[in-house]
């Protein structure tokens, strides 16, 4: 019988918060042509000439305000979950990272020295976008036919509203949703328009209507801002949350990216007369920059400098044990050929 393995994969992590270490962790991330998605030549002149000579400096000292004892937040944590998934499965588990380390060379290698021939991929990403979820599958991709091309791959598809993802994640919150508080806005990590338009297998649906999301088509099945929306949807019926909206945060450049942007709404919500906020962020499964530092720390002042009495950060499903239990499940199916 085929001996069967897992990868999970996230998005990755500089190895340090120096200027040095974020400096080639963003070099590596933005030269992806998924991520800043331009022709070769104007995607090393943006990144090499207007991006890693300011941002690397400024990214690293936010990096130093969230940095643990014991490493990035994001890979530490992965790495809690990868030993509880390993504690649970007689199959191997390897966690890799899109970006830096873990590679997903390295968590190739070891699994092809365990003999697994048969590989469950679990993108640690819930919904479908070709910054995330699409660059991570294809790379494991490119490493298997190079190093490992008779390991056999599957792929756990977007979750974004599957019930165990949607219940781990207002369990985890429930705690947070007891407290007294006027609103609750959901931050989903934003994409470029264009990404949207180029993930449309229809070409002719995605962001042509203001209702886009709501009508039946085939480009759901890769619309990042139609299963964030889900995500929500699915949230806040499970939950009994009535007060709460949906923004997007993280841009980067002067392109239209998905609205609103996080940032202009706590200060709108603010003003509007909201003063106890929560956020949460479904798109992130484990606590990092964009959560603790950006909104966490940034988020929260900018919500009080407009006027805002508290904002609260709900953290990340992180090792909680419903979603360690809901990615035990797709391991359970995989075992069983049941995926």
């Amino acid at each position: 019988m085929n001996k069967k393995g897992i990868l999970l994969v996230n998005l990755g992590s500089p190895d340090s918060p120096s200027v040095k270490d974020v400096r080639r962790y963003l070099r590596e991330f933005l030269m992806d042509a998924r991520v800043l998605d331009a022709p070769y030549p104007i995607r090393f002149f943006v990144v090499h000439g207007c991006i890693l000579p300011f941002r690397p400096k400024q990214s690293a000292e936010a990096y130093h305000k969230i940095w643990t004892p014991e490493g990035s937040p994001l890979v530490v944590t992965s790495q809690k979950v990868q030993a509880e998934l390993r504690r649970r499965s007689p199959m191997p588990v390897e966690l890799a990272m899109r970006y830096q380390n873990p590679s997903i060379e390295s968590a190739v290698g070891r699994l092809q020295q365990q003999g697994v021939a048969q590989l469950l991929l679990i993108p640690l990403f819930p919904h479908y976008a070709m910054s995330s979820f699409e660059t991570a599958v294809e790379r494991v991709k490119e490493v298997l036919a190079r190093r490992a091309p008779g390991i056999a791959l599957e792929t756990i598809p977007p979750y974004f509203d599957h019930p165990d993802y949607i219940e781990a994640l207002v369990a985890s919150a429930s705690d947070y949703l007891k407290r007294g508080y006027d609103h609750l806005l959901f931050s989903f990590h934003g994409l470029p328009e264009r990404h949207l338009r180029k993930s449309d297998p229809t070409c002719s649906h995605c962001l042509q209507a203001e209702n886009c999301c709501e009508a039946t088509s085939p480009a759901l099945a890769t619309c990042y801002r139609a299963q964030c929306f889900k995500t929500a949807e699915a949230f806040v019926k499970k939950a009994g949350v009535t007060k709460y909206s949906v923004a997007f945060q993280s841009r980067l450049g002067k392109d239209p990216w998905l609205k609103p942007y996080t940032d202009f709404e706590l200060v709108r919500l603010a003003r509007d007369g909201i003063k106890t906020m929560l956020v949460i962020c479904p798109a992130f499964v484990a606590d990092c920059l964009e959560t603790l530092e950006e909104i966490g720390l940034r988020g929260r002042d900018t919500f009080l400098e407009a006027g805002g009495s508290a904002l609260t950060l709900i953290p990340c499903m992180n090792e909680h044990p419903l979603w360690i239990a809901a990615l035990e499940k797709m391991v359970a199916r995989f075992a069983t050929g049941k995926n």
